[in-house]
Order: C-alpha cells, then structure tokens, then sequence
C-alpha cells in the first residue's frame, strides 16, 4: 500500500515548495503593497512587481518615455530621494556624473521592490493623455510632413515643449516638437521628417490619414520660451528642428517682437527648406526678427545665393560678441553640441542656452 503514499507526498512536498517560494516573494517585497511619494506630496499605491515608470502612468503620473521603456530614449528621468543603487549599464549613455551622484535614475530600468520617494519634474504633473484628430496633412518638403490635430478639449503647453504619439496596433510612442500657436488651446500640430526605418515616422507618412483618431500625450518638456527674460534671442534649428521655433516665434509675434531675435536655419539642399518666404515676410514686418537660411551642400539646380556653410560656420559669420544673448536650438545631438560651442566661444553664458535633442 505505500504506493498509494507517494502522490500524497509528492502533492505535500509541493505545497510547501509554493508557500516558501511565496514567502520569500513577500519577504523580498514581490506581490505586496508599496507606496510611491512623488515630490513629497502626491503618494500613489501599486501592488505586484512593476517598474516605476509603468507604476506611475497606471497612476496617471506620466514621465517621458518615447521609446516605451526599452532604455534607449533616456528620457523618463526622475531622482531617487532616500534609496540610492548604480544605475544599471543601460542606463549610463544617457545620465552625467552629476546626476549619478544625485540619485537621477531612469524609471524604465527601476523595479519598485520597496517604498520610494522620487522627485520628478513640477511639470510633469500636468500631463496626461488626449484623444485627437488629424484635421490637416501637409506635405511640407519631400521627407517632411505638417499634421494638424482637433482636440476635444483643451491642450495647454508652453511654445518649444512636446507632446508624444501613440502608434496605432503597436502601442509604440514617439516623442514630437509642437509647432503650432500656443494661444490656440484646440489645434495642436506637429512636424515630422520621415526617418528610414522609423515605425512611427513611416506610419505618420504613409498611413496616417485625415480623420484619423490618435491619441496623444502631453505637454512635455522644460525646452521653452523664456517669456520672462529681456535678452536678445538667437535661434538655430535644422530638419524638423523648424517646428518648436515655429512656436516659439508664434509667441514673439504675438508680444510684438519686444527684443531682437535672429533665426538661422540649416539644410543641405533647397528642397530641404519650407517655409522661407513665410519667415522672411515675417522679417519684413517685424524689425526686430531676422530669418537666416543656408545650404550646406547646394545643387547647381538651386540656384542659391544667400548663406552657404555648415548652420555653425555662418552663425559665427552673422555674429560678434553673444555675451548678453540667449539661445534656443533644436536639431540632432552633433549639430546642437556643435552649436553649443560655437555660442560659448562668442561669449554666451552656457546656463542661456536652451535646447531640445532629438
């Protein structure tokens, strides 16, 4: 009859296999209850074993995160306040010295095993998601596409901040300058350059259609005008780097151009620029603006003949001593940090100089 024993005790010996691997989990803190406090005030509670940045936008908290948690935008970034580890080598591309010794970690790559307070910016606090419309498809260049959105309420943001986009059926998100009036609270739009092998881009060109339902994101960003200020503005963007400018100037127009601002804008050939007769009407109207476009590398065809030079070369041609100036860029990371030094080496402090990678 001992057979008979055997499965009793194989069925016994498993549960208490299942109660100790869950004891342990509990123990570890896996499963239980643990509390987020975000910039001291707001506490939100998550069960399960999650990363903070999925516990937070269950929570309606949305950090950045244009690339859906994979550590390869570095953009979710927030501050570890009391409980402090190395961040992990995924992370190290995309955070300074500075900010490994003050705790900054990105939430993608953090597992919330244990109570944490996170400090995150103010800003942040506002986002949240929206459903829009694609009311409006411009083709503005060969590569480069104008979408216009109706929002059924109001989407506030700041002129150079962004807004992100979901793809459709993949749940992949996109981080995109809004280049739209801010005063127009229904209508944000966005500049998009096809990018090969891009999933987003590749949708918003070739699949996204007027009447479209897209859901959005949003406002994200601390790249914005500072209204405040009194300084004499230089601007340099390139590519799609034109739409956060776009609204930035939107906002200068709306004051009265009140101080100088300079705007230089890169391509390499003429079919690579857009809206160059509606920036020099601008300059025309308004003597304190002053629209700056050049070609690296014109055709024969083009016919150009204003400035030709890397965006760099001729910024230092146009410019003398930036000392009282400030800044705003947009552009890839070698073009801005290429920019970047050329403003110091005319004297611009390096704390007036704002600017959004992409």
């Amino acid at each position: 009859m001992d057979y008979l024993w055997t499965p009793i005790i194989l069925i016994s010996v498993l549960i208490i296999v299942t109660l100790l691997v869950i004891l342990v989990d509990k123990l570890l803190g896996g499963g239980g209850e643990r509390k987020i406090t975000v910039n001291k005030n707001n506490v939100v509670t998550i069960t399960g074993d999650d990363t903070a940045l999925n516990a937070l936008t269950n929570n309606k908290i949305f950090l950045p995160s244009s690339c859906g948690g994979k550590a390869t935008c570095g953009t979710c970034k927030f501050r570890l306040v009391d409980w402090h580890e190395p961040p992990k080598p995924t992370e190290l591309p995309f955070l300074s010295k500075d900010e490994i010794e003050e705790g900054v970690r990105l939430s993608c790559q953090v597992k919330v095993t244990q109570d944490i307070e996170v400090q995150v910016p103010e800003s942040v606090l506002n986002v949240k998601p929206f459903m829009a419309k694609v009311v409006e498809i411009e083709q503005l260049t060969h590569d480069i596409k104008r979408i216009r959105f109706e929002m059924k309420e109001e989407f506030p943001f700041k002129p150079g901040q962004y807004l992100q986009i979901q793809v459709p059926g993949i749940e992949t998100t996109r981080a995109y300058s809004i280049a739209s009036d801010s005063k127009d609270l229904y209508h944000p739009e966005v500049i998009i350059r096809l990018v090969p092998g891009g999933v987003a881009t590749k949708f918003v060109h070739r699949a996204m259609m007027v009447g479209d339902n897209i859901k959005i994101t949003g406002p994200f960003g601390d790249f914005f005008l500072q209204e405040k200020s009194t300084r004499p503005i230089i601007m340099i963007a390139g590519g799609s780097g034109k739409a956060p400018i776009r609204s930035i100037i939107y906002k200068l127009m709306d004051q009265g151009f009140p101080r100088k601002a300079t705007y230089f804008f890169g391509a390499r050939t003429k079919k690579d620029l857009y809206y160059t007769e509606y920036f020099l009407e601008i300059a025309k109207k308004y003597p304190n603006f002053k629209y700056i476009p050049a070609l690296s590398t014109p055709l024969p065809e083009d016919n150009w003949d204003l400035d030709i030079g890397l965006i760099t070369e001729v910024v230092s041609r146009h410019t003398d001593d930036l000392s009282g100036h400030e800044a705003y860029l947009c552009g890839s990371p070698g073009m801005i940090d290429a920019c970047i030094k050329v403003l110091k080496e005319k004297g611009m402090p390096e704390e007036h100089i704002y600017f959004d990678k992409f």
